[in-house]
């Protein structure tokens, strides 16, 4: 079973911390399993560091002062 991105950006809403990418991708396998995989709404079958750098690339993050955070509003609603 796959898991949609949307729970990984909730994930980092309800924690209140600042990631980097590599913390962000260990936070990730800590709490859904290192061998799960990831899908959005325009992709299938990623791993924790290829999800992370998908959402990077779409600018689902917002930089912070020790990496960087994300916001409710960086969700899609379809």
């Amino acid at each position: 079973m796959s898991i949609h991105g949307h729970e990984v950006l909730n994930m980092m809403i309800e924690s209140g911390e600042q990631y980097t990418e590599q913390s962000l991708v260990a936070a990730i396998q800590a709490r859904f399993g290192a061998e799960e995989r990831f899908h959005t709404c325009s992709a299938e079958e990623m791993t924790a560091g290829e999800l992370v750098a998908f959402l990077a690339a779409r600018g689902k993050f917002i930089p912070a002062a020790e990496g960087f955070s994300t916001h409710e509003s960086k969700i899609c609603r379809h």
